[in-house]
């Protein structure tokens, strides 16, 4: 009677367990697709960027679908006790966690390798920023990410002095607007005696993308900070956080996949509820 009383509650725990990440997954999901298809009201309403949103809406999509496989699978498997849908959810999970060892200890191992690669791919977007049109998402995504971290090129600002446009350019100073770090635009403003809003020398601070204009070609009105050292100093900052964070959905994958294996191993062997179904 223990034995059956421990199942039952095994059973019903898990059923409602994954009914709670099946309705999830599909609330996941059903806002990825929102975004997906209405991606400029999101961004004029939070003031992000249409490529980022467009990233999100995917990894939303994705995670939405997974998570109500998973659920579905465990609410059926569990409730109806059906042990290949039970071995299914148990190798879900199984690959889910392995995978995410898997990306854990590389993103470690190579971490350097990682940072290299990563900053390649910044610098080309850099240097050919206003010129290649088919990057034109990949240049809203930067703009979106150095206005939000505060910080400018990839090591340094000194990165956007190889972009064409500004190296080019000699006879107007040109920076990258989404660098701008408001107080110095305004102390080099006041300096230059160029505080005034009937001023044309320089635009005014509300756009954020494309290249703005400065007096002085050597001392621009930008972040000093590389995005390269702002995104170390963020995980710095909330190392302890995502270390938790992922251990945490670790020990709840082991311990769910511990219930669904006890339940399968424990269930009827003479039993077979896939027959009731055939």
């Amino acid at each position: 009677m223990a034995m059956k009383g421990c199942l039952s509650v095994t059973k019903y725990f898990l059923f409602v367990f994954n009914l709670f990440f099946f309705v999830l997954g599909g609330v996941l999901l059903c806002f990825g697709l929102w975004i997906l298809f209405d991606r400029s009201s999101f961004a004029s309403m939070i003031g992000s960027s249409t490529p980022t949103l467009k990233i999100w809406s995917y990894v939303l999509s994705g995670v939405g679908i997974l998570t109500m496989l998973l659920g579905f699978l465990g609410c059926l498997g569990s409730l109806k006790e059906i042990k290949c849908l039970l071995g299914f959810y148990f190798a879900f999970l199984l690959l889910l966690f392995a995978a995410q060892i898997t990306v854990g200890v590389l993103v470690y191992t190579q971490r350097s390798s990682l940072n290299a690669a990563v900053g390649k791919y910044v610098e080309n977007i850099i240097k050919n920023y206003g010129i290649v049109t088919n990057q034109t998402e990949l240049q809203e995504g930067l703009d979106f990410a150095q206005e939000q971290m505060s910080c400018c090129g990839w090591i340094a600002p000194e990165d956007w002095r190889r972009n064409q446009k500004i190296s080019e350019n000699s006879s107007v100073n040109l920076y990258p607007c989404s660098c701008r770090n408001l107080s110095s635009y305004h102390s080099n403003s006041n300096i230059n005696g160029t505080g005034n809003d009937t001023d044309t020398s320089e635009p005014l601070p509300e756009q954020r993308s494309g290249f703005c204009t400065t007096t002085s070609r050597d001392n621009w009105p930008v972040y000093k900070t590389g995005c390269m050292n702002s995104i170390q100093t963020f995980i710095m900052n909330n190392f302890i956080c995502i270390i938790g964070v992922c251990i945490g959905i670790a020990l709840l994958e082991l311990f769910v996949m511990t219930l669904s294996m006890c339940l399968c191993r424990n269930l009827d062997q003479n039993y077979n509820k896939l027959a009731r179904y055939s």
